[in-house]
């Protein structure tokens, strides 16, 4: 996966990123800003080292309210600085002003009439900084840049969608084949990706069938991996039952780490021609997100061009919009491959996956690319849901 490059002609830095969290910086580009009236309280926070999910944990506990009835337009991650807004229902704006909450910093604070949603969000603004790099790395990045914002940026999903051990997607496709034993294996993930040597330790333990010392050895903070492994000391053998421990907030990001490596793979065989419509194409207009079949690819090239339009990619689903001709066959040859079908995805339990269609390929907003002293600082902005590190493969050609 991902081993070539939309600029393979040009030079890569090098270098690393994130050595401090000062070196990554995200910024959310909002959807909408908050109108000054209304019962919820939008509250622009700055964090560091911590999710957005414990962000929202720390702040329900020091207003005492419940997390489901805040909101929040985009999941970020731990590493880095980041900035995003929370919706806080009944709850002044003086009152979050003057919050200290460990790990956050409440930036602004004004009232608006709906609460917070996933998806209202327009995109990201990053300022990334890359140390250790070469000597023409401005030049350099400059020229990947421009290639972006012409062509577009791959939309990967990339390695951090897999999880720390890269095995998220191997959870949920074992789930998607009722395997449950393959699902447990795969939790249970790799000693040699881990350096926490009891974690290490657990991992071997489960390997040599020996899931009593498994458990023992197995860090506090492993909760998931722990409630399996009781299950499964209880009744041996029982794997279905015994992945049941597992949340099922958690089965749906296995499930979508799964889609997302599939959608990652057949972006690799389209990459060269990213920027290209074909005849049963699903393409994507980015001015609304609408999707349509392209039964005239002559005639669209103009507004693919423009970027206007885009190819997508699937998101696997049962209820998702399919391509025609060749791009179908390629599609169906991926699924064939896993021995699964569209509707291989209509699970039970709550746990059913309907699809989407994913542009290949997304706009690079207003990227630069300077030279501060400490290393090479690249500032750009992404829609939604697209990752910065899809830019950085790109500009550091170390992936």
């Amino acid at each position: 996966m991902l081993k070539t490059y939309l600029t393979a002609d040009l030079p890569g830095t090098g270098g690393t990123i994130k050595e401090t969290p000062e070196d990554f910086l995200v910024a959310e580009i909002p959807l909408y800003l908050p109108c000054g009236e209304g019962e919820h309280t939008f509250a622009e926070i700055e964090k560091r080292g911590i999710t957005t999910l414990e962000a929202l944990r720390r702040l329900a506990k020091a207003l005492g309210i419940a997390e489901r009835d805040m909101g929040y337009a985009g999941m970020k991650d731990a590493r880095g600085v980041t900035r995003q807004t929370f919706s806080i229902p009944r709850v002044a704006p003086d009152r979050v002003l003057g919050l200290e909450v460990q790990g956050i910093r409440v930036l602004s604070a004004s009232l608006h009439r709906n609460k917070l949603k996933l998806g209202h969000l327009r995109g990201n603004r990053f300022r990334l900084r890359v140390r250790g790099v070469t000597a023409d790395a401005v030049p350099s990045a400059s020229a990947v840049l421009s290639v972006l914002a012409k062509r577009g940026v791959p939309n990967y999903f990339g390695e951090q969608r897999y999880g720390t051990q890269g095995n998220s997607h191997l959870i949920g496709a074992a789930l998607l084949r009722g395997d449950y034993r393959g699902a447990v294996d795969a939790l249970i993930g790799d000693a040699a990706k881990v350096t926490d040597e009891r974690w290490r330790a657990a991992i071997e333990a489960y390997r040599r069938g020996d899931p009593d010392e498994s458990l023992r050895a197995f860090p506090g903070h492993c909760r998931t991996e722990r409630d399996l492994l009781q299950r499964l000391v209880k009744q041996p053998d029982d794997w279905e039952k015994a992945f049941r421990a597992v949340h099922p907030r958690l089965k749906k990001l296995y499930l979508s780490a799964f889609q997302s490596f599939l959608f990652d793979r057949l972006l690799d065989g389209r990459l060269d021609r990213l920027d290209e419509v074909v005849d049963g194409d699903v393409a994507y207009k980015h001015d609304n997100g609408a999707c349509f079949l392209v039964t005239d690819a002559a005639a669209e090239a103009v507004r693919a061009e423009a970027f206007e339009i885009s190819p997508t990619g699937p998101l696997f689903g049962c209820k998702m919009k399919e391509p025609e001709g060749k791009v179908l066959e390629l599609e169906r040859q991926v699924l064939d491959m896993e021995g699964l079908s569209l509707e291989s995805f209509n699970l039970t339990g709550g746990l059913r996956m309907e699809g989407e269609r994913r542009p290949l390929r997304v706009p690079l907003m207003e990227p630069t690319a300077e030279w501060d002293g400490e290393g090479l600082v690249l500032e750009f902005g992404l829609p939604r849901g697209s990752y910065a590190t899809a830019v950085l493969r790109e500009v550091m050609k170390s992936a």
